[in-house]
């Protein structure tokens, strides 16, 4: 039986793995083939830490029957065409040009609308990565690697989740690497090997383009920030952070955002931390920062950034005093302290049921290293407050006598070089019993520093709070 995609982002998610030797490359560029090939190539790119843009392409069909292909025209003046079929079916060159020309109108409409103001992607000297959703003729996609050859790329390869053996034996002829994650037969439409196939518009090509270029910066961002992890709690570095931050903020448009810094005040204790509010505020998100580390951490920021762009608040909390956290620069002791930490946040969140500008939003935690022990202690306590947790590069068998408790669906996400954390995140993935995943970035390690790394876990846990956290 042919194996069947649950939609095109998790057939994205598959070729991601299969390509994971690509990610992080200075000269990869990831092309999608719209607009079916964008929900796809967005999975990759994002996975990958590459640039995604669009390589238009129309099918040549004929007039009485469009779902067969006599050929395909590509950006760049590229034609293509079956000269058997051609001969074959008595194709006058007439209706060609005739047939040629209408489908001009639409790539030339298609190219504006996607692109807009912005330039085509260099590809000259650059290994390019091109994506459908799949292949049935490789008419389209033959015109897509004639039209990347034509621009100079120094390697082409093509990355489909399905088409049939013959079309991808052809497509190896003139691509120089392909990836096909399957070959079935009989195969009759790519839509047949999908659950979920509806037509991808417009308007969700423009959406999907616009977060790659987006999170493509908040990449770069990071790895100008990765020598800081570690000496994140150095008060000589905060100009360095607030560079390094701008580049990021500068192109999110961040401006409709409200930030302040606010105190935690309880008898026993002040707690510091850093708030911020879109004008539209779908849900509030509460970062429990792991060991040796603190609200300024750069990674943090940078996916509570990616998080207030999607519309949700975010509170990066410290969970220690600025007195236990001099006492603990010294012992060490109090950060891995999760039953005190884990009450801490559940003050940060009685503190956010109590203001007037999030009241009633749902609430999720996203917790690293041992601020996801806390974040899963606190989220099995308050079942009715917290709608979801994610955990980067967790410690969640700290929280082991808790994890049966956890009613809020719960995502695990852990580099994929990070192996004994992984050992960890299995074993207690395997003794919670909500709604869970276990995501592997893979060439990550435990600070996800590498290329693309970070960029992957600001994608995950932003689809894991869109899906669950919900008004």
């Amino acid at each position: 039986m042919s194996y069947i995609f649950k939609d095109r982002a998790e057939a994205g998610r598959a070729l991601a793995s299969e390509l994971s030797g690509y990610g992080g490359r200075e000269d990869g560029i990831v092309l999608a083939l719209p607009r079916g090939g964008l929900p796809v190539a967005y999975e990759v790119a994002t996975a990958l830490g590459l640039p995604l843009d669009v390589l238009t392409v129309r099918k040549l069909g004929l007039p009485f029957q469009p779902e067969l292909a006599i050929g395909a025209i590509a950006s760049g003046d590229v034609t293509i065409l079956d000269e058997g079929m051609v001969e074959q079916l008595g194709i006058s060159r007439q209706d060609i040009i005739k047939i040629r020309n209408h489908e001009l109108i639409e790539l030339d409409r298609r190219e504006r609308l996607y692109r807009r103001r912005r330039c085509a992607l260099d590809l000259r000297g650059k290994l390019v990565i091109i994506v459908d959703d799949g292949v049935a003729t490789g008419a389209t996609m033959k015109a897509a690697i004639e039209a990347v050859r034509r621009l100079a790329a120094d390697r082409v390869v093509v990355a489909v989740p399905v088409a049939p053996a013959r079309t991808r034996d052809a497509m190896e002829h003139v691509a120089d690497e392909v990836i096909c994650l399957n070959c079935p037969e009989p195969f009759l439409a790519v839509g047949q090997f999908y659950a979920e196939f509806g037509q991808v518009s417009d308007k969700e090509v423009q959406r999907l383009l616009a977060d790659a270029r987006k999170l493509v910066t908040v990449g770069a961002a990071a790895a100008s920030l990765d020598h800081l992890e570690g000496s994140e709690n150095s008060s000589g570095l905060e100009s360095e952070v607030d560079c390094a931050m701008g580049a990021a903020e500068g192109l999110a448009e961040r401006l409709h955002i409200h930030e302040r810094h606010v105190h935690i005040d309880r008898p026993e204790f002040i707690l510091d931390g850093d708030l911020a509010i879109p004008a539209e505020t779908r849900g509030v998100i509460l970062f429990a920062h792991g060991s040796g580390s603190s609200r300024h951490s750069p990674r943090n920021k940078l996916v509570a950034r990616e998080l207030n762009d999607s519309g949700f608040a975010t509170l990066l909390l410290d969970l220690l005093t600025r007195r236990e956290e001099a006492v603990d620069v010294q012992t060490g002791e109090l950060r891995f302290d999760i039953e005190l930490l884990s009450e801490r946040l559940l003050a940060g969140t009685d503190w956010v049921k109590r203001r007037r500008d999030l009241a009633g939003l749902p609430i999720g935690y996203f917790g690293a290293s041992t601020g996801a022990a806390a974040a899963l202690v606190a989220a099995a306590q308050r079942s009715d407050d917290v709608s979801a947790v994610v955990s980067r590069g967790g410690r969640p068998d700290l929280a082991e006598g808790s994890l049966s408790s956890v009613r809020a669906p719960t995502l695990l996400i852990v580099g994929g070089d990070d192996t004994e954390v992984i050992e960890l995140n299995r074993r207690a993935y395997s003794k919670l019993t909500c709604e869970k995943e276990l995501a592997i970035v893979p060439g990550a390690g435990h600070l996800f520093e590498e290329p693309g790394a970070l960029v992957r876990v600001s994608e995950l846990a932003r689809r894991w709070f869109e899906e669950h956290l919900v008004v």
